[in-house]
């Protein structure tokens, strides 16, 4: 199930109940959120979603005349293998922790 946070009219809903419910029904939960909300609102991860997506773009990265741009997408530990992408670079955060960049095989 895929459901989107805030949704279309701004408003922000607290999905830990529907997360809780789509677990024991073992389907897959995915939200789509904005990325400046997670900032303030509950985490994705916090409310059962397997796996969060969004748009990157409002960070101030333009839109390359209508090409790619920016997104994010994240997911539990025991869909990794799952992801169609590659590994494209390997950096360190500000912890010094390996940090790994990908690329989505989206148009292949």
């Amino acid at each position: 199930m895929l459901v989107q946070n805030p949704d279309n009219f701004g408003t922000v809903h607290d999905y830990t109940e529907l997360g809780t419910k789509l677990a024991e029904s073992k389907m897959i939960f995915t939200i789509s959120a904005d990325i400046l909300s997670l900032n303030i609102i509950k985490p994705p991860g916090q409310m059962g979603a397997d796996i969060t997506v969004g748009n990157s773009q409002r960070m101030g990265v333009p839109m390359a005349f209508g090409g790619p741009h920016p997104g994010y997408f994240a997911t539990k530990e025991k869909y990794i293998r799952k992801i169609p992408g590659r590994i494209i670079g390997v950096s360190k955060d500000v912890h010094g922790n390996q940090a790994f960049r990908m690329t989505l095989a989206t148009r292949e």
